[in-house]
Order: C-alpha cells, then structure tokens, then sequence
C-alpha cells in the first residue's frame, strides 16, 4: 500500500508544479499591468496639467483706410463701331485679314460699283445739259434787258425771262445735288473702317449680294481694344451712401481702382491688376433690379486684353478711422461665418465671431465688427485649440519674433 501511494503522489507533483508556475506567472502579469496603468494615469493627469504654446498676435491698427468690394463686370470697348454696307451690289473683294488691325479709313470691302458709275454718269450729263440751258437763259436776259432799256421790249417779257433764268439755275443746282448723291453712293462701294482698332471676321463673303439701301447691313465690327472699360452695377443703397459720404465719385479714392483680370478673377493671385477711373454714372435706376450702372475707364489696357474678358472691379464703399487688421491666415470660416480664435486675461481660447472686409498688403484682412485692438487673436487658424482651453500665448511681433507672455495668475 505505502508503494501504491508513494507512486500516486510522485504522479500528482508535476501538476502541482505546473499550477504553481501558473500561479505565479498571473501574479507577476497583475503587477505588471497595475504598474502600467499607474504609469498611464500619472502621463495622462501631467498632459492635461501642461498648457499648449499658442502664438498670438494683437491687430494692426491704421489711422485711415478705404475699405473695397468686389464686383463682376465685363471689358468692353469704348469705341466700337460697325462696318455697313449702305448700297446694293455684290461683295467682289475683301481687303482685311479676320482679327487684324485696321486703321481708321482703310477700304475693307469693295461692292460691285457698276450700277453706280452709271448713276454718276447719267448725273454728269444732266448737269450739263442744266449749265448750258442755264447759259442760253443768262444771255436771253441779258438781251431782253438791254432791248427793254432801249424801249424795243415790254416788261412782261423781261420778267419772263428772269423767270426762266431762275427755273434754270435751280435745274443746275438739282442736277448738281443729284450728282453728288450719286457720287457718294458710288463711293460707298469701297466700304472702309470707321474707326482704328482689331476687326472681326466678315459675316458675308466675297460673292455674297447685299441689299444697304433699304437698311444698313453689318458686314464687321472693328473694336478700339486701347480704349477699354468696365461696366458693373451697384445697389441703389450702395449708391446713396457713396453719395452722402460727401464728393461722391468725384472723390479721389475712385481714381485708379484695381481691376482684376484673369482666368479666375476671384483669386487674386491668379489675376492680374490694372486701373481705372469711374467716369460715367446712370442717370436712373434700373426699375427690374434696382440697380446702378457704373463704368471705370481703364488707365492703360496694354494692348494685351479683349472686350468680353472678364473682370473682378475693386470699388471703395467704405472708409475707416480706426481701422483694424489681422492676419487672413488667422481667420477661419463655418455654418455660423467668419471667426477668429482669441485669448482672453485667463489665458483661454475664445471662439469670436466677426465681420471682415478687405485684403490689405496681400496677407492683412480687416476686420470691420468683432475685434478689440486689446485682443489677442490665435495667428495660426490651423493650430489645434478648442474654445475654452487654457493655452501658454507667445506674442509674435512685426518681426516675427516670438516673446513667451506671462502667465496670468487670475
């Protein structure tokens, strides 16, 4: 029995031993983990004690400052005229390439003259015949008057003769009128330019039969691209305060306004700038809309854009005192609109509605409603802050310098 028993402890003992180990591998794990976790608070609790480094900038202040909109318009020339044809006759030559440049005067068409040149003759010959009977009709005066002096004649026969005289030099005078309609309507058979500039392309060829006597036909349009302005409406309420700020369009800040053009006229990176002066007001309002029609001349158009490009009018609507500006960098956008994040006395993120109006210097924005020049405004609008955190702000200066503040003890 003892050797029995002895050989059942000996099998049993491994397993012991393995439930020992066991054992003790769980004992060892459940301290390992507690001393993790505690790890982890202790991380967790000093990276919620720790205040982020925030940059942090006051706005800019400006004494005075014109405030712009922008508004859609399109190029159009101030000269632009058509090229008609005011006669009858088929179109038997074209002297113009389409898209050149032609010079005021330079014959572009020519119209078959032949029905014409016969008028001009027909004129001629009627002129003539006019002349000589008036000649015959000056003589028999003149000798009707010198017989009526010497009694040889009565005086009926004189004033028949004045009669006949005047009927005579009013048959020149027509036929002298009729000739010269002819001439000018053989001369509308080489139809020239109106004005200098860029033409279009024919709308009739060489062959084409045209009818202008009975109402002009447009042949081309030559446009004056050195004379260019832009055409853009405003609100009647947009009107009636540049109106009552004093001068109106008279004042200086409407000379040279930026005029944007480019394939996207609403970045103005990708556009480029020129100026012009407003010179022309409507003298009433549009009834449908409500609205009133400007045009900018443009200054200099540098013989690189077209009529009906489009572009973007930067117009002054507003002027400020006080003017404050911030970084458009800083400034971000959501459901609500526009908004800054600023830090307040207690070292907290703010989130902080505004109103905005123009870009200043290429990176400035102002802020017209919203803003203190106090305040200190988050100048990264990509930086990782939540209103209401407690922050450490870094003022950054005009240098670019940042400059740790003091922590506020409220």
């Amino acid at each position: 029995m003892n050797d029995t028993a002895e050989k059942a402890r000996d099998m049993e003992a491994p397993g012991r031993i393995r439930r020992n180990i066991l054992l003790i591998v769980l004992f060892l794990g459940c301290m390992a983990l507690g001393f993790f976790c505690t790890g982890c608070h202790k991380t967790k609790s000093e990276a919620t004690d720790e205040k982020p480094d925030v940059e942090v900038a006051n706005p800019q202040e400006r004494d005075s400052l014109v405030s712009y909109s922008p508004y859609s318009a399109v190029l159009e020339s101030s000269s632009k005229a058509d090229v008609v044809a005011r006669v009858n006759g088929q179109i038997v030559a074209k002297h113009f390439q389409s898209g050149a440049q032609v010079r005021k005067g330079q014959v572009l068409f020519t119209i078959e003259p032949s029905l014409y040149t016969s008028s001009v003759a027909e004129a001629k010959a009627q002129v003539a015949s006019a002349k000589s009977q008036l000649d015959y009709a000056a003589k028999h005066l003149a000798a009707l008057e010198q017989a009526y002096s010497q009694h040889a004649v009565s005086e009926m026969e004189v004033i028949q003769a004045r009669s006949a005289h005047a009927e005579a030099v009013a048959a020149v005078n027509q036929a002298q009128a009729t000739l010269s309609a002819a001439n000018t309507k053989m001369g509308y058979c080489s139809v020239v330019a109106p004005v200098s500039g860029r033409i279009t392309d024919g709308t009739y060829d060489v062959g084409a039969y045209v009818s202008g006597e009975g109402a002009p036909v447009i042949l081309a349009t030559v446009y004056d691209e050195t004379d260019l302005s832009v055409t853009f409406p405003i609100t009647d309420s947009e009107y009636s305060s540049i109106i009552s700020s004093g001068d109106g369009f008279r004042n200086p800040v409407y000379r040279r306004i930026p005029v944007y053009i480019g394939q996207n006229v609403d970045d103005v990176d990708d556009s480029v700038a020129f100026y012009a002066d407003v010179d022309y007001e409507s003298p009433s309002v549009t009834t449908s809309s409500g609205n009133i029609s400007l045009k900018a001349k443009l200054l200099d158009s540098g013989k690189v854009l077209r009529p009906g490009m489009y572009a973007k009018v930067m117009l002054p609507v507003g002027r400020y005192k006080d003017a404050l500006l911030v970084r458009d960098a800083s400034i971000s956008t959501d459901q609500r609109g526009k908004y800054l994040y600023v830090v307040n006395d207690s070292d907290e993120v703010v989130y902080t509605p505004i109103e905005t109006g123009s870009l200043y210097d290429d990176t400035l924005r102002l802020v017209t409603k919203g803003l203190k020049a106090t305040d200190r405004y988050v100048t990264r609008a990509m930086i990782s802050v939540r209103n209401g955190e407690k922050v450490t702000p870094v003022k950054v200066g005009a240098s670019g310098k940042s400059v740790k503040m003091a922590t506020s003890t409220k």
